[in-house]
């Protein structure tokens, strides 16, 4: 059996042979001592004296060994938390003997030890009892490393998460990595060692991966500009460097990095922008003391939403879903992350009208955020008249009844695929759009008298209802990010549907503080159109998920388009043609000039549109949505022989 076959099989050493072995050390260390004093030449020792001292430090060292425990680490992963508790096990061990020899000189007129003796005792002793944990340490790591392949990996920071990073691979467990440099942007540093590891510019890093042969580079720094942490990656990528990240220092384990936390860089850390900074104080004079309703609650967007609502002090938050699992999981997130905040789960539909009202009835919102819809634009293809129910009457159904019981706002989540739309669920969240829109004018009419029934409320109350329009999230249920990962993770193939497809994208966290800013500083009408940068191609960003992985797209990993699917375009579009945009204090949020539709003539169309979708008539459906949205035209989809009737006619 060769050393690595058998530390690969040796788990822990018992604790019993440590303890052996530093009472071991500390006797020898006692013995050691004296032959210094003497110079080796013991025919002058005294050995009762002798036999006496090796007694009490005996009984001494098992005593204070065992209440300090030094046994309890485990000797490969020896760290300054170990040497200080030998330290500190050493002081006790000669301050008690101390003691003992001043009461000794006292009483009994001579001390029982040498000071000399001692001093030199300790000293050996806190010296090899940290010196043979060092070595067994070493030791092991070499053996355990003999025969995995050995990986060169630079470090980017040389500040405590880079020496966190030094520290979790040096005690990872078959892991092979050897440091070559740290690379840092703080010329202070730059010469500098750390743990033996030089610390070299930022700049001389093309350099070292040329000349080093680095296999790997760990990003541990949280301040690089995000431009330049792309140029970073795109370097790495073109000479096959792979790329690992640290997570942030309050997801380490107990204070401690794990090598299985250093990972891979994700895509969403690439395609993120610098932070976007919101009047989080506003925020909370607004929203502080409320009571806040979010349909759609267990979904990306309303439940991101409701994290992020824990922070401002409100009285109430109603997550209100039919997804009754995902809701649990929800509700469970938030009553350990946020234990002060009051989370109410509701579990209901949207589209139906009498459990929504027992919920206005019973907690009485003072602001809704209607996130609740559906978004899968090939499924809705196929099934319009779901599509309808769930976009246009849910929409309706919680709009009209924020009216009824006096909500201050409304604000609803909408979409990018709402701006001339080619498929059913871009129509239905324009269509949703009109309503809220257009009831938001009619109701600050004193003259207006139809409500659904409610004319009794006319010109009684002034619900402000706010739209907000934005493209695609990083990493929400079903988008394309998870998709590739799954596909990447099988071996591939990746699946893109066109060479040419591009779309807008923006992390979960910043569309929902730009959605809870544009709720606040909304006076009712608005839509409000976000700053979405620029439009990512989806077959580069396919690509360069395939390399972030250490694969090399269309050799390990294939690229297969499938063609557009059901009413899918090419681009996305924030404006119609015929809209505009005027700015707002924030630099990220625009107001869409949109165009303005009468209340009555919509809830006319809506109500017809709404009687075919409860019938299931799916062609009847998409024939009301196309005479509602006349910029509505069907792509790749069996909808578009409607437009062609429509041509002719």
């Amino acid at each position: 059996m060769n050393s690595y076959t058998y530390l690969g099989q040796l788990n822990v050493v018992p604790r019993w042979i440590i303890f052996a072995l530093d009472l071991s050390i500390s006797i020898l260390s006692l013995i050691g001592a004296y032959l210094i004093k003497y110079n080796f030449n013991l025919s002058t020792l005294d050995q009762v004296e002798f036999s006496r001292n090796i007694l009490i430090l005996t009984f001494l060292s098992i005593g204070v060994f065992g209440w300090i425990k030094t046994y309890a680490g485990i000797i490969r992963y020896t760290g300054m938390q170990d040497t200080l508790r030998i330290l500190f096990a050493v002081l006790v061990n000669f301050g008690t003997f101390f003691l003992i020899n001043i009461a000794s000189s006292a009483f009994l007129q001579h001390s029982i030890i040498s000071n000399g003796v001692l001093v030199i005792m300790s000293l050996s002793c806190f010296l090899l009892m940290v010196a043979y944990r060092i070595v067994v340490k070493y030791a092991f790591i070499y053996f355990r490393n003999l025969k995995l392949d050995e990986k060169n990996i630079v470090i980017y920071g040389a500040g405590e998460a880079g020496v966190a990073a030094k520290r979790s691979f040096d005690n990872a467990y078959k892991v092979n990595r050897k440091i070559i440099a740290f690379v840092d942007d703080d010329l202070r540093k730059v010469g500098k060692t750390i743990g033996g590891v030089r610390i070299f510019n930022a700049s001389e890093l093309p350099r070292l991966i040329a000349d080093q042969k680095i296999d790997e580079l760990v990003i541990a720094t949280y301040s690089l500009p995000i431009n330049h942490k792309n140029k970073l990656v795109d370097m790495c990528l073109e000479n096959s460097v792979k790329v690992l990240n640290i997570p942030p220092h309050n997801e380490w384990a107990d204070g401690e990095l794990l090598p299985a936390q250093i990972q891979s860089i994700n895509i969403e850390d690439l395609l993120n922008r610098e932070p976007i900074e919101i009047d989080t104080t506003g925020i909370k004079r607004e929203l502080g003391g409320k009571r806040i309703l979010i349909t759609g609650a267990a979904g990306s967007i309303g439940s991101e939403i409701a994290r992020q609502l824990t922070s401002f002090n409100t009285s109430l938050i109603i997550l209100c879903d039919q997804a009754e699992t995902a809701l649990h999981s929800l509700y469970l997130e938030l009553s350990e992350s946020a234990p002060h905040a009051n989370i109410c789960p509701f579990v209901g539909d949207v589209r139906d009208k009498a459990r929504m009202e027992f919920l206005f009835d019973a907690y009485k919102p003072h602001y809704v955020y209607h996130a609740a819809a559906y978004k899968h634009v090939p499924m809705m293809e196929d099934n319009p008249a779901e599509a309808i129910k769930t976009n246009v009457l849910g929409t309706r159904t919680i709009a009209d009844l924020s009216v009824k019981h006096s909500v201050a706002k409304f604000v609803m989540v909408s979409t990018d695929k709402a701006v001339n739309p080619t498929n059913v669920m871009g129509a239905s969240k324009r269509i949703a759009e009109m309503y809220v829109q257009s009831l938001n004018r009619a109701i600050s009419n004193p003259n207006f008298k139809v409500l659904n029934g409610f004319s009794n409320l006319a010109g009684k109350h002034n619900t402000r209802f706010i739209t907000t329009r934005f493209g695609n999230v990083l990493g929400s249920n079903g988008s394309v990010i998870p998709r590739f990962k799954q596909q990447i993770e099988k071996g591939g193939p990746v699946t893109v549907t066109h060479p040419d497809v591009t779309r807008y994208f923006m992390t979960i966290p910043e569309a929902c503080r730009l959605v809870l800013e544009a709720g606040c500083m909304g006076k009712g009408g608005e839509i409000f159109i976000f700053d979405m940068g620029r439009s990512v191609k989806i077959v580069e960003l396919a690509k360069r998920m395939i390399k972030l992985a250490g694969l090399i797209p269309d050799q390990d990993i294939k690229i297969e388009y499938t063609g557009l699917r059901p009413g899918e375009k090419l681009f996305e579009e924030l404006l119609n043609d015929s809209e505009n945009t005027l700015p707002t204090h924030h630099e990220k949020i625009m107001i869409g000039q949109v165009n303005e539709f009468l209340f009555v003539e919509v809830e006319s169309q809506i109500s017809e549109l709404i009687e075919n979708a409860q019938k299931s008539d799916d062609l009847a459906v998409v024939k009301s949505m196309k005479k509602i949205v006349h910029e509505f035209k069907s792509e790749n989809s069996i909808f578009e022989e409607l437009d062609l009737v429509s041509k002719a006619v």
